[in-house]
């Protein structure tokens, strides 16, 4: 691919995005042209794996304007991943919305699609200011499509979740900012490229940059300030918790590994803060999924433990930290959004995502396939085997060893279990069990995301929980259960031809220790 198509990655989804918002309301036409433009992103992304495979990196000057005036854009291996992977769960998490009747409203899809601009503009920006910006365009549609696809139920509850995800965002945005201001004037640059090693050589580079880190921590929900996103994201849709899943927290941690790797160069001075922070979040998120009794917050605290498995790879750096890492990434990423999207569609046809609620209900023998895609789901997000959760624990355990990092090893295999009985708690108390006639929740069955599947004909206005809960034929269609049975079928496919991503994955590592292809092509755009 040529490096000039790059602006394309963001340019299209905010043409349509404009021409979508001024279109009158036609459904069906929104819904076509939300999804071709989702899969053109997609494709995009794979054509530049193809064309990474014997490594290199490729950059564009935006409108061949002198460096330091043009918005630099860059890819490489680990952003054309990362590009492929974010298109697939923007596709499945849109189908999943639409089919949930969550994309209702004829702003949804403009709002979905700037939301995709603005993550392909962060993967690919090669600026900190622009990735600033980028971080914000990317944020501004996710406060409307927090609101716009958020249950109508509990409206109090609503609202303090995303009152706090604005709030917390706001915050870290302009503690960014302020690292990106102090980084200008310590360095005269704000350029990646420009800015290589420099962290590692000049002490005020390092502190200017470490409040960017910082905040980007923040944004990636690492502990001590990860308690937002356990509060905020369970608020909103599950096709929006889904989405955000595997968006919003994993660019921000796609920027800290790209940021240590170019400015500070890896420098091993500080990697031991890493392991410290990181191996903590792993121990916290995981045991904070334990106090939990609904399943989309018990997966939200299991993902705070996630996010510290992945930046342990970075804290690691090494060559089979790196690749840990990055395979860690993008199995997280997908088992993760499988998981929301099946409880998800137990919740959407259900009406409740209470562990409690399902006794004498069967979930497991009424709707076979969703309980099959989160069974999947959840033993590869525990690592066992067969699945891609087992390579990519596997390795980072592995690389921690050769690191010699014992402790590290411990935790991460005493954490596995723990997310292992979490997993087996959520199946026990939403999916196992014989249906029985007696008494299910006394929740209305029509409130919340279950009145838009009644709404639109397929459940019947003014049921009973009860009622609900105990008829004998499937309520989850295809159409609602298949983005987790995609995402799971990946899962398994990722675990069971693990050489192929392993490859992808040492070739962004490579691109990661040794940064001068990536330097190179932006300094010569």
């Amino acid at each position: 691919m040529s490096a000039a198509l790059l602006p394309l990655f963001v340019g299209l989804p905010m043409i349509f995005a404009g021409l979508l918002a001024v279109t009158p309301t036609r459904r069906h036409i929104h819904v076509i042209v939300m999804m071709v433009t989702i899969a053109a992103s997609t494709a995009g992304g794979i054509l530049l794996i193809l064309d990474f495979l014997g490594g290199g990196a490729i950059a564009h000057g935006v409108g061949g304007w002198v460096a330091g005036i043009a918005i630099p854009f860059a890819a490489d291996m680990f952003t054309a991943l990362m590009l492929t992977v974010t298109g697939i769960l923007t596709l499945t998490c849109a189908w999943f919305a639409v089919a949930s009747g969550r994309a209702q409203s004829r702003f949804f899809a403009p709002m979905l699609l700037v939301l995709l601009a603005g993550v392909n503009g962060a993967l690919l920006t090669a600026d900190l200011f622009n990735l600033f910006v980028f971080i914000e365009v990317m944020l501004l549609p996710s406060y409307g499509l927090f609101l716009l696809a958020a249950p109508d139920r509990a409206p109090i509850r609503r609202i303090a979740g995303v009152r706090l995800y604005v709030t917390l965002n706001l915050l870290t945005s302009t503690v960014f900012l302020v690292g990106v201001g102090f980084l200008y004037g310590t360095a005269g640059t704000v350029n990646i490229a420009e800015l290589s090693g420099m962290a590692a050589s000049d002490e005020t580079v390092a502190i200017a940059t470490a409040v960017c880190l910082f905040a980007l921590g923040i944004k990636a929900a690492v502990v001590p300030v990860h308690g937002w996103l356990a509060r905020a994201y369970p608020t909103t849709s599950p096709a929006i918790t889904a989405l955000f899943s595997g968006l919003h927290t994993k660019i921000a941690i796609f920027a800290i590994y790209r940021i240590y790797a170019v400015v500070f160069d890896g420098d091993p001075r500080f990697l031991w803060i890493g392991i410290a922070v990181f191996t903590v979040t792993m121990i916290v998120g995981a045991l904070g999924a334990a106090g939990e009794n609904s399943s989309r917050s018990m997966l939200a605290f299991n993902m705070v433990s996630g996010i510290g498995y992945i930046l342990l790879g970075l804290a690691l750096f090494t060559p089979l930290g790196l690749v840990a890492g990055i395979f860690y990434l993008i199995h997280h990423m997908i088992a993760k959004a499988s998981l929301f999207l099946s409880t998800g569609a137990v919740e959407v046809r259900y009406g409740t995502d209470k562990l409690g609620a399902f006794r004498g209900v069967g979930v497991a023998k009424a709707e076979p396939l969703i309980a099959a895609a989160f069974f999947v789901a959840a033993l590869s997000l525990a690592g066992l085997p067969p699945f891609s959760g087992f390579v990519a624990k596997l390795s980072l355990i592995l690389a921690a060893q050769d690191a010699g990092e014992i402790v590290a090893v411990v935790v991460m295999i005493l954490v596995s279990l723990v997310t292992l009985l979490a997993m087996l708690r959520i199946w026990s108390g939403m999916f196992w069990g014989s249906r029985t006639s007696e008494a299910a929740p006394s929740l209305d069955a029509t409130s919340g995301d279950a009145a838009s599947v009644a709404d639109s004909g397929s459940g019947t206005a003014g049921a009973t929980a009860t009622d609900t809960l105990t008829r004998t034929r499937p309520r989850i269609g295809a159409s609602l259960a298949a983005p987790a049975i995609v995402l799971a079928v990946i899962t398994l496919g990722l675990g069971l031809g693990a050489e192929l991503l392993l490859g992808l994955a040492q070739i962004a590592a490579d691109g990661l220790l040794d940064t001068s292809a990536y330097v190179e092509a932006v300094l010569g755009s």
